[in-house]
């Protein structure tokens, strides 16, 4: 079995580990979640060769998401930690966005005509604004930060958005995935810290979480390795 199978199964594995503690109620979590970033940028590492602008973006985003995965592992003990962890997730986020400038061609092949991208654009423009606005009484200071990291997430799943026509459609279906994913994962963090705590809310934090990081760095390998061939 070859390195990248061996680091794909590594990381799907620390994936479930991390997943069934949310389930069964597990202590696995202060090991488990710093090592699905880790286990993900190894299997980033040994599935592509060049060192391209793209990788270092890359490298840069799942650093700072990993850093901001630890930093939210202490924001019951003090309240600044999660304002650590946002800002991590924040510039991951821009960086994210520059990435998928830089991964899709020059030239588009059937992009989205103007009434489309207004219309895709403006729901999730509003699916933003809809989710500041329930969590806006529960805010308080944190009001601003919020509004900022939600208008960062949502310029990133439109940018994902314009990649359509830019790109081959399996391109296109894994990093929009994944930034959808994204969104729907920060939701769900959000509304349970701020507006209401539900159940096996970690589970779908961290499983909406993962698949959203697994999506967009599975779509920059092919993408980094596609360049490599041409």
């Amino acid at each position: 079995m070859n390195k990248k199978k061996l680091s794909l199964i590594f990381f799907w594995t620390v994936v479930t580990i991390h997943l069934s503690g949310h389930l069964f109620d597990l202590e696995v979590h202060s090991v488990s979640k710093p090592l699905i970033i880790i286990s993900l940028l190894i299997y980033f590492l040994v599935s592509v060769s060049e060192r391209s602008k793209l990788f270092y973006m890359t490298i840069i985003a799942l650093f700072m998401s990993w850093l901001g995965d630890v930093f939210l592992m202490f924001d019951v003990q003090d309240s600044l930690f999660f304002i650590f962890g946002l800002a991590s997730f924040l510039i991951a986020h821009v960086t994210y966005v520059f990435s998928y400038r830089v991964a899709k061609n020059q030239t588009a092949d059937n992009p989205l005509l103007s009434s489309q991208k207004l219309r895709h654009g403006s729901t999730l423009v509003l699916a933003g604004l809809a989710l500041v606005y329930v969590l806006e009484p529960g805010l308080g200071d944190m009001k601003l930060p919020v509004i900022v990291y939600a208008s960062v997430i949502v310029i990133m799943a439109i940018t994902a958005l314009l990649r359509y026509g830019y790109t081959s459609i399996q391109s296109f279906a894994l990093v929009f995935g994944g930034a959808i994913m994204f969104m729907i994962s920060d939701s769900l963090l959000a509304v349970n810290k701020f507006l209401n705590v539900f159940s096996y809310s970690g589970f779908w934090i961290m499983l909406t979480y993962c698949l959203a990081q697994f999506l967009i760095v599975k779509c920059i390998i092919n993408n980094i390795n596609t360049k490599k061939m041409k």
